[in-house]
């Protein structure tokens, strides 16, 4: 919050609305000040506007015993909600530590469909999708999927993942492109890829995911495309060790021309 004083250069006074006309003698007072407030003033007035208060309440009792019911349901639903999902949160990871040991073993179908005692990943994903732990089981069983070849439901998994972290989102990205390729789909491949390398780019990945974009642009006989990520890597990332690549698969595609 900004904790600029008010001015001229405002945004109210950039509005229109009417500045306070303040003295040069800071002891006089101030012109075109407002009048006291007439409920101080005047005893009577403010007796009267009690009494339309009370009436006020009386009258609309209901509606406004409603309105607090509705007030303390909502606070009392969304502490409960928010219990609720600490305690799937934690039933998510406890389900979820044993799919992922055999996840890291390459035990794939015991970490996919479980083991008999803990459940898989497949399940960890469906039954806990709202908690950050059933998120993250998407992105496991989306590689465990791609590593056993199960092209279309590894790209389906990784579709179902978000994560925060632009580093893991980009490897999601990326692997969906592989799936994709895998699937005959180079163009969807390719841009698969480019999502990846440009998602928060940085001179580490990005040229490698360009590497990768540019090899689906000539699958899918996209030259030009390809040649653009060649280019890329080339201007972009001229330190990057697949600059050397770059430049030769770019030189192979010109001379073909």
């Amino acid at each position: 919050m900004s904790k600029i004083p008010y001015t001229g250069k405002s945004q109210q006074a950039r509005q229109g609305q009417p500045i306070q006309n303040v003295p040069a003698d800071p002891l006089a007072a101030a012109e075109n000040l407002p009048a006291e407030n007439p409920l101080l003033e005047d005893p009577d007035a403010l007796a009267a506007r009690l009494v339309e208060s009370e009436d006020f309440v009386r009258n609309n009792r209901n509606v406004l015993l409603g309105l607090l019911a509705a007030v303390v349901l909502a606070v009392v639903g969304g502490f409960g909600y928010y219990t609720w999902r600490n305690t799937q949160g934690t039933k998510a990871q406890n389900s979820m530590y044993r799919a992922v040991n055999y996840w890291e073993t390459d035990s794939l179908n015991k970490a996919m469909k479980g083991d008999g005692k803990a459940p898989g990943l497949a399940t960890v994903a469906s039954e806990y999708g709202g908690t950050k732990a059933g998120n993250l089981a998407n992105f496991y069983a989306g590689v465990a999927a791609l590593k056993k070849g199960n092209y279309k439901e590894a790209l389906d998994d990784l579709e179902d993942f978000s994560s925060d972290d632009y580093l893991v989102q980009s490897r999601a990205y990326s692997l969906m492109g592989d799936a994709q390729l895998e699937l005959n789909k180079p163009k969807e491949a390719a841009d698969l890829y480019a999502k990846a390398a440009d998602h928060n780019a940085n001179e580490y990945f990005s040229p490698g995911y360009l590497l990768k974009e540019a090899t689906a642009r000539e699958l899918a006989k996209d030259n030009d495309g390809a040649v653009k990520a060649y280019d890329r890597i080339i201007n972009e990332f001229p330190t990057a060790q697949e600059v050397a690549e770059a430049r030769q698969y770019k030189a192979k595609l010109e001379s073909a021309k």
